[in-house]
């Protein structure tokens, strides 16, 4: 089995509303899709985000269009109007997700 990054299979898009941050994952290719169910869970998701996110992360699974939404609670500091970050709205942590290694 050799490593690869998720970006080698997938693309990452992220929006927040408050002190919640969500990430899409969707891959390429739809043969993909069941790798990443099962690869790419929200224990090993939250791992890879370490300290950032203080909350639990929950995955949403849309078979339908083939993607997954990961929703992170207490990731932002506070949310916009609190948080001393440099990226209070977190788009570059879609950039974190599709870093994650997974085995293939």
């Amino acid at each position: 089995m050799a490593k690869i990054k998720l970006r080698e299979i997938a693309h990452a898009r992220s929006g927040d509303k408050g002190d919640i941050l969500n990430i899409s994952l969707i891959p390429y290719e739809e043969k993909d899709y069941e790798v990443l169910r099962e690869k790419v869970t929200p224990e090993k998701v939250k791992e890879q985000f370490g300290s950032l996110v203080k909350g639990e992360v929950k995955r949403y699974d849309m078979d339908n269009i083939k993607a997954f939404n990961f929703v992170f609670h207490n990731a932002l500091d506070g949310g916009i109007t609190q948080s001393l970050r440099v990226d209070r709205h977190g788009k570059t942590l879609s950039f974190k997700l599709v870093d994650m290694e997974i085995e293939m």
